[in-house]
């Protein structure tokens, strides 16, 4: 058994390697955008969209995103209450509002019907978060903002390899938006990725990405607008190339893990697992179980049996409206509900069989317990 069991980190080999000490010995100068350029391009054939821009983070390539869409002061941004807040703080600083509604019970992905409900003159667009893996209801969302002429945007930042009838996570809507931090499934320490299929929106992204300096212009250091500075560098865009070569295999195993809890647990009416809908395909980024309602259960209560087996513990995600800079919104009933009594499982990729087992056990043992 490790000393510790950690929830995740990433799966780096000599192929990564290679490829940043490359990149650290020879990409400067009229090389210092090539494996940047390389990535970018990697990256849309997987995903089979026609634009992609690498970023800082998930979080600027939502800024910018949002930014060319025209969010600005006093507009309307619906989005899951159950969420990170970098999903919500591109839309505060913009000067808008993110409007919190609640999750479906089962896929703990937006309710399209509180979706719908929240909808107002001011609302600029809805933010769906494939939440763990778990994909939104892009069928029926992406219907919603069509019938009000709302963009949906995909926050795919943990869905990497998920697929939703045939097209992949965050190809669907306006645009989408990737994480590459040291936690996911596809990993360059820090990064992300913008993704369209607009033009005109890859354009705009593509000029804010730059300090507002306009492809094609003659001038040196001329920006024709105050822009952002969210660019990847081209040695974590090398490690991205690594990665996403090998990202068949980096989902595969994601997978396999989280089959390997599904199997434990598959006859426990008392817990649930990440659940598979219909036509769907999970990219299993972080497993995780709620424990049935019948249990008076806490966040610090989990944590503790865990962190007592020396099981890294990371809980569900709190509603963003229970947080003092939101204070006054309204809070999502599944939301609230299902974070205080879930857990994510360690999901890494080469966790050994010994170290699964160990949580598995100690899934049964908090069961036993709390029934005794």
């Amino acid at each position: 058994m490790s000393s510790k069991i950690l929830y995740t980190k990433p799966s780096i080999t000599e192929l990564e390697i290679r490829y940043a000490t490359d990149a650290a010995t020879n990409g400067w100068g009229d090389k210092c955008y090539e494996y940047i350029n390389r990535f970018e391009d990697l990256f849309k054939a997987h995903l089979g969209v026609r634009y992609a821009i690498a970023t800082s983070s998930c979080t600027g390539a939502l800024h910018m995103g949002m930014a060319a869409l025209g969010i600005g002061p006093d507009d309307e941004v619906i989005m899951a209450d159950t969420n990170w807040i970098a999903t919500a703080s591109p839309i505060v600083q913009l000067g808008a509002k993110p409007i919190f509604v609640d999750i479906l019970e089962d896929s703990w992905c937006l309710d399209p019907e509180c979706v719908e409900a929240a909808i107002t003159p001011r609302t600029k667009a809805i933010v769906a978060v494939h939440l763990y893996g778990n994909l939104c209801d892009m069928d029926r969302l992406l219907s919603i903002g069509e019938k009000y002429g709302i963009p949906v945007i995909e926050d795919s930042a943990e869905a990497i390899g998920s697929v939703y009838y045939g097209k992949r996570a965050g190809s669907m809507g306006k645009f989408g938006a990737f994480s590459f931090h040291g936690t996911k499934t596809l990993t360059t320490g820090e990064g992300g990725m913008f993704v369209t299929n607009d033009a005109n929106l890859y354009e705009k992204v593509l000029t804010l990405s730059n300090h507002g300096r306009v492809k094609g212009q003659v001038k040196q250091f001329w920006p024709e607008f105050v822009g952002f500075k969210y660019k990847m560098s081209n040695i974590q865009a090398a490690i991205g190339c690594g990665q996403i070569e090998r990202i068949t295999d980096l989902v595969s195993q994601k997978r396999k893990i989280l089959e390997v809890y599904r199997a434990a647990f598959k006859n426990l009416p008392t817990l649930t697992i990440n659940p598979t809908q219909l036509g769907c395909e999970s990219g299993a980024w972080m497993p995780t179980v709620v424990f049935n309602g019948e249990f008076s259960l806490t966040q610090k209560i989990i944590q503790e049996v865990f962190i007592n087996q020396g099981i890294d513990a990371r809980v569900f995600f709190h509603p963003l409206s229970t947080l003092k800079m939101f204070e006054g919104s309204p809070t999502g009933k599944n939301s609230l509900d299902i974070s205080g009594r879930a857990i994510n499982l360690p999901s890494y990729h080469d966790i050994n069989s010994e170290d699964l087992n160990l949580v598995i056990q100690t899934v049964l043992h908090f069961l036993s317990m709390r029934k005794g």
